[in-house]
């Protein structure tokens, strides 16, 4: 497995598609430092793009490698080596190519901008875990769906509408209850929705670790007493890992009950 991962990571991080995602990264974080010598509000910008972009691209490119690079699964699956360690291997290689992206395009101008020795550290740590994190699920979620569908259209049109009710109609029907049953005590509803959804989980995550949820008003009172505390962060954190685990384990039982 870790020879497969070796070589996918290896042949991921020299497509070109990659560099353009690296080179966004640093385009804008560099653009919004030059900006503003902020930290915190750059940091918030960058959440904002981070929790949209990262699930997006991952779930794009774990579609798009697992069905390019059948050819060479198909050669792998003829030799004598585990199922379960050639597609995990592809979705850790996958993975990992994109957090690096994400981790050099965006830790390096923060870096020349000197954010370990501002206040502002440990807010562009929590960033960058999160982002790296949804990387690692979407991707997984990706390549489930992939490996369940043969027909490449479907599997793509799954897994963007995967990403779709995550990153946009979750919210939207979740500010619809709360609004439908704005007379009813809600708080605590509305946390165990947030948490239910890993893309809202990390960011309340940040607005927490901003010390903002004051913006979410009572809302964010209920969020601040649950997981702004240290045990609550590492609820979330653990969530977040559930989150990876669940459909990492998805690849391996699809892998050992289906005859490629």
């Amino acid at each position: 497995m870790f020879k497969i991962f070796k070589y996918s990571f290896f042949d991921l991080i020299r497509s070109r598609w990659t560099y353009i995602y690296a080179g966004f990264y640093f385009l804008f974080t560099l653009g919004m430092l030059m900006l503003s010598s902020d930290l915190s509000k750059v940091v918030i910008s960058s959440m904002n793009v981070v929790l949209i972009l990262c699930p997006l691209i991952a779930t794009m490119f774990g579609v798009m490698y697992y069905y390019n690079s059948r050819e060479f699964t198909e050669l792998l699956l003829s030799q004598p080596i585990k199922r379960t360690s050639i597609f995990t291997g592809q979705f850790l290689g996958l993975a990992t190519s994109l957090s690096v992206s994400l981790l050099v395009g965006a830790g390096i101008p923060f870096l020349m901008f000197g954010v370990f020795g501002s206040d502002q550290a440990g807010n562009f740590l929590v960033l960058l875990f999160n982002g790296v994190v949804l990387s690692f699920i979407f991707a997984a979620i990706s390549f489930f769906i992939a490996l369940k569908n043969e027909d490449k259209i479907k599997g793509f049109g799954l897994a963007i509408l995967v990403w779709l009710l995550l990153a946009v109609v979750y919210d939207g029907l979740l500010l619809l209850g709360l609004s439908w049953f704005r007379d009813y005590p809600l708080e605590k509803a509305s946390l165990i929705a947030s948490v239910l959804n890993p893309i809202d989980l990390s960011r309340v995550m940040l607005l927490l670790k901003l010390d903002i949820s004051a913006l979410m008003s009572l809302t964010g009172a209920v969020y601040r007493k649950f997981l702004g505390s240290g045990v609550g962060m590492a609820i979330s954190v653990a969530v977040l890992l559930i989150w990876t685990i669940i459909p990492t384990l998805g690849i391996r039982r699809v892998c050992l009950r289906r005859d490629f």
